[in-house]
């Protein structure tokens, strides 16, 4: 029995590869470092079928160096030093780190990938990762501050187009046939700009003639393939568009836009997890100090979904999406913590002053630890004017009120306990 056509056809060289040209092509950062023959770990991060796994094993045939993979879907922390101990063995003075690439290392949970962490400082390894979800939430820091991200886009219309091309020219089975790419609108929507996935339509529907001239159309992939089309790949190209339109539309205060775009997540087969928890985080950035409620009730409706299951687990997700889309907006706290967060990273690790250190033994009592601090509950109002940040950074403004009711409210008693310094 031959291998599927997607592993048939899958590169083995970077010359043959298919898309990333800002990562791979002519002079791109990737491309320079394969050809040299000497790569530092990196995590590469994109949607299902776009080539992660395949620009890995181009790796592995390129360098010559130990290669060894893990799936984080099977693999455990023994795995993982089983992997590092023959990697150890396998170093050879003055020669290039055994590579490991680990497949979905967003599905290893903290334990196994702290495992990894002394093999990578150390150079015992040059990890290479795949994942398909946002590395920064789903990769421990010290591990990600030691590789380099590279992200991968889904594949465009020429990109996919060329694939096709390829596959029925080139192929040692699809070659002997005569086939003709007549239509190919519905190979692609129903891919979602999956390569993989898209080489296996092309395959079934082939292989479901017998004749050996073969016309592809529209029509004959909807037959054979007698799916849904409102259908979606839920890790592919729409699947973030969709989200994308679902978000902005809460945040343009569209309500039939966002019933609709969460009808089409819904029709399409979506995780309602997945729309709970977006329903939180906008809840929280979009909206936030505007309707503090907002909040409370995506996280509500994020609770009852996990209680009562599908389909009725639409309802109160669509109750969070109108009330959402309906609220007065402010991302006044989501600029102001990334505002926080650059100003510490220009700043470093500014001293905490001494009045505002806890001053648990006699030795922090001498050193002044606590000393002047003014107990806020003491005074009329429970406030009193005192210094809170680092005495190099005591003026610093990072929350801005936007001005719906409830922040004016709250700007108003800024304005009233410090006075000039919450001036705009």
């Amino acid at each position: 029995m031959s291998e599927p056509l997607a592993e048939r056809m899958r590169p083995k060289t970077l010359d043959d590869y298919v898309g990333q040209k800002h990562l791979v092509g002519k002079d791109a950062v990737l491309r320079k470092m394969i050809e040299a023959g000497r790569i530092s770990s990196f995590i590469l991060w994109g949607p299902p079928g776009v080539g992660k796994t395949t620009l890995a094993q181009i790796i592995a045939h390129r360098l010559d160096t130990p290669f060894y993979t893990l799936s984080a879907v099977t693999s455990g922390v023994k795995d993982v030093r089983e992997v590092i101990e023959r990697a150890k063995s396998n170093r050879f003075f003055n020669s290039s780190s055994p590579i490991l690439f680990i497949d979905e290392i967003h599905r290893f949970s903290k334990s196994q990938q702290d495992s990894l962490l002394g093999a990578v400082e150390r150079g015992i390894v040059t990890l290479i990762g795949a994942t398909t979800e946002n590395p920064s939430f789903e990769v421990i820091r010290p591990l990600l501050s030691r590789c380099q991200l590279y992200v991968l886009k889904s594949l465009g219309k020429d990109d996919l187009e060329e694939l096709l091309q390829r596959a029925v020219t080139t192929d040692v089975e699809l070659s002997k046939r005569h086939i003709e790419l007549r239509e190919t609108g519905a190979m692609m929507r129903y891919s979602g700009g999956d390569a993989r996935k898209l080489l296996n339509i092309l395959e079934l529907v082939v292989e479901s003639e017998s004749a050996d001239e073969v016309v592809v159309t529209d029509k004959m992939v909807e037959e054979r393939l007698q799916q849904n089309p409102l259908a979606y790949d839920k890790g592919g190209d729409m699947h973030y568009d969709i989200i994308s339109a679902f978000i902005k539309s809460i945040r343009g205060s569209d309500p039939d836009a966002a019933l609709y775009w969460m009808a089409r997540m819904i029709e399409g087969g979506e995780d309602p997890q997945f729309i709970a928890r977006r329903l939180v985080i906008s809840a929280a950035e979009d909206i936030g100090l505007a309707n503090p409620n907002a909040l409370l009730l995506a996280n509500a409706a994020f609770d009852a979904v996990m209680k009562i299951g599908w389909p009725e687990g639409r309802i109160p997700l669509a109750e969070a999406a109108v009330y959402l889309a309906t609220s007065p907006k402010s991302n006044s706290a989501y600029m102001g913590i990334n505002t926080a967060l650059q100003a510490v990273k220009q700043t470093g690790n500014q001293p905490v002053p001494l009045h505002l250190r806890n001053a648990p033994t006699e030795l922090m009592s001498s050193l002044g630890y606590h000393d002047g601090y003014k107990y806020a509950h003491d005074y009329p109002g429970n406030f009193v004017t005192q210094q809170y940040l680092p005495d190099s950074l005591q003026d610093l403004r990072l929350w801005h009120a936007q001005h719906s009711p409830v922040e004016e409210k709250q700007y108003q008693q800024m304005l009233r306990l410090w006075g000039d310094r919450y001036k705009e």
